[in-house]
């Protein structure tokens, strides 16, 4: 059952979280609303079909990673961090997760495209848009948990960047936002 599972997840992250930091130690305690609540928000809004997704900068594994324990889908986890990626390896071997850890810089990682592409606490749009538009398949949507400024980082990219965007309030974080991107396509001069 994927909710033993995510438990499992989240045990191990508190674990490992006392020297890797992956996330905030005051959020030990709230781990499940904060942040695997935060990440399944995202599952209805995944588009029926979707049998592979890339997560970039997964950190602690969020969302990828949970997503992967959740739905099934068979997510490519990108994360830098050598220590962080370790973590990742460990979490997907003793969950089982369908999920592929790619200890890269996104701009090195060697990632086929994918029809899903998610972020969470990255980058702002106009700096994330680059990185996600390199591994969208065609057709492909990018789901982003954002924070209040949201509307602002879409202004800030709307001239560089032509896409459909749904917004949905976060059922986790005051003012938050879940970003839904489609037809994502760079502006040309």
């Amino acid at each position: 059952m994927s909710e033993d599972r995510l438990r499992q997840f989240a045990d191990l992250l508190l674990r490992w979280n006392g020297t890797l930091n992956l996330i905030a130690a005051r959020d030990a305690g709230v781990i499940w609303d904060r942040h695997i609540l935060d990440s399944l928000q995202l599952v209805p809004l995944i588009p029926a079909g979707i049998d592979r997704a890339i997560d970039l900068g997964t950190g602690g594994g969020f969302p990828g990673l949970v997503l992967a324990i959740a739905t099934g889908i068979r997510f490519d986890l990108i994360e830098s961090d050598q220590r962080k990626a370790s973590f990742l390896r460990t979490a997907v071997l003793e969950t089982g997760a369908p999920a592929a850890v790619h200890c890269s810089r996104i701009e090195d990682a060697m990632v086929s495209p994918s029809a899903l592409v998610t972020a969470r606490a990255l980058a702002p749009l106009p700096r994330l848009l680059p990185m996600a538009a390199r591994f969208l398949a065609a057709d492909g949507v990018c789901l982003f948990l954002k924070g209040g400024k949201a509307r602002e980082e879409l202004a800030a990219a709307e001239p560089d960047w032509s896409m459909t965007v749904d917004r949905f309030p976060s059922k986790t974080g005051g003012d938050g936002v879940v970003l839904r991107l489609s037809n994502l396509a760079r502006k040309t001069a």
